[in-house]
């Protein structure tokens, strides 16, 4: 069966925000830990994160993670956000889960083409699931079966997935991700990730995605040209999460 990605914000440091200026004030600060923590939470954090962030001080943002469960996505997405190797990642496994009628993701760019394409792609899945089937048989069955087996799977195989990163590697992440050149399945996830942590942690991912959003394309001679738009979705995203937060 065909599906779609989908990433949801499972957990996250009990106040984010809090937890960052907390790190970074310790640095340079005599009081005692009770004191500073009760400053902390009567203090003005945001104004103080965003200092924090023109000064390219980063390391408090390592203090803060965020959790996601990610389903709907490709073996070809896991290649893609395994690179990212500042996070943790638990992978559903095609060893000790069988992948018989395997969902799959069909590519945009293959749905565009018409009804007929689409129907052919699936045809196709269900002739490889059948194969499977059949290696998983003449294996004689069972977690070793699958493990030999799985090597006719396509890259369209679905998988599913929790990840963590903390809050320095999320805006690195968001960077090169939500970018328009990015792998359209790894972008669409970015996004969606990148919409509920502003939610939770509206000043730290201020301003974070791709480079167009604080000025000049890093990409160069190969920009896609979209900055007003990708500008335009941010600030829409923005929105969205000042409503659901109540932040001014």
């Amino acid at each position: 069966m065909a599906v779609t990605a989908k990433a949801k914000l499972i957990r996250f440091t009990e106040n984010p925000e809090g937890t960052i200026a907390l790190a970074s004030k310790l640095c340079y600060s005599s009081l005692d830990m009770d004191s500073l923590i009760e400053r902390i939470e009567g203090g003005d954090n945001a104004k103080f994160i965003r200092m924090l962030k023109t000064m390219n001080h980063l390391s408090p943002f390592e203090h803060a993670s965020f959790t996601f469960s990610i389903e709907g996505v490709s073996r070809a997405f896991l290649a893609q956000v395994t690179r990212h190797r500042i996070a943790s990642f638990s992978v559903r496994s095609q060893r000790y889960v069988g992948e018989t009628d395997f969902n799959y993701i069909i590519p945009p760019a293959i749905s565009d083409l018409g009804e007929t394409a689409a129907k052919e792609f699936v045809e196709q899945m269900n002739t490889i699931a059948k194969w499977y089937a059949g290696w998983q048989e003449r294996l004689g069955g069972g977690e070793r079966a699958n493990e030999d087996a799985r090597f006719v799977l396509p890259n369209a195989c679905e998988t599913k997935m929790i990840l963590t990163m903390n809050a320095r590697e999320l805006m690195h992440f968001f960077e090169l991700r939500c970018c328009n050149r990015a792998q359209w399945e790894i972008r669409d996830v970015a996004w969606q990730m990148l919409s509920q942590v502003l939610e939770v942690a509206p000043n730290v991912f201020e301003n974070c995605g791709p480079s167009c959003l604080r000025g000049a394309c890093s990409e160069g001679k190969k920009t896609c040209g979209k900055a007003k738009e990708v500008k335009q979705r941010f600030e829409r995203l923005k929105e969205s999460a000042v409503k659901f937060t109540g932040d001014n």
